[in-house]
């Protein structure tokens, strides 16, 4: 019986070493560019969620004050109870303040409710505006108010909304001691 020629026999099959050492280098390069990619991109979605979330209760209050002609507040809140301060990150309601003490009572109606926003994201007020009362005439008594929005991304991805007497909501830059007090508390 005569042997097979060389270039006929078979390949050996398998994987060699260094392909596997070159497959492992490849999967690891993508996935350290891959991760802080996407670490990122959760956070700026969380960051918009909370953004809409808190444009639409005010929008939602201020609506409800002209449409019902009567006052709404808006509170940083746990459950249904305002709480004090200026960290709006535990959640907030929207009510209807039909007794005029700012506080939500068990007959009150509440319009709006958000929960507390995903670790990570964090939204607070100006200090010395814990809550905002919308009028029937659309405006909101007191000052203007500036929410500072910021995430784990930092300080320089942190944004302001604005809202002024008149009702009016707007975006800006913070300012840069904002939103690093803003940042330091995540």
């Amino acid at each position: 019986m005569s042997r097979p020629p060389v270039a006929a026999r078979r390949p050996d099959a398998g994987v060699t070493l260094l392909d596997l050492l070159l497959g492992l280098l490849v999967a690891g390069l993508v996935f350290g560019l891959a991760v802080p990619a996407w670490t990122n991109a959760v956070a700026r979605v969380r960051a918009t969620a909370a953004r809409t979330a808190i444009t639409t209760t005010l929008f939602d209050a201020l609506r409800s004050a002209t449409v019902l002609g009567r006052e709404i507040v808006v509170c940083p809140a746990v459950g249904d109870q305002c709480i004090g301060g200026s960290d709006w990150s535990r959640g907030w309601i929207a009510f209807v303040d039909t007794d005029g003490d700012r506080l939500h009572g068990a007959d009150e109606t509440v319009i709006d409710r958000a929960p507390a926003l995903p670790r990570g994201v964090r939204l607070t007020g100006s200090a010395g505006r814990p809550r905002i009362v919308y009028q029937p005439n659309g405006g909101n008594a007191g000052s203007n108010i500036t929410f500072t929005l910021c995430d784990r991304r930092g300080p320089d991805d942190a944004l302001a909304l604005i809202l002024s007497n008149g009702g009016r909501l707007r975006a800006a830059r913070p300012a840069r001691a904002a939103a690093a007090a803003c940042a330091a508390g995540l």
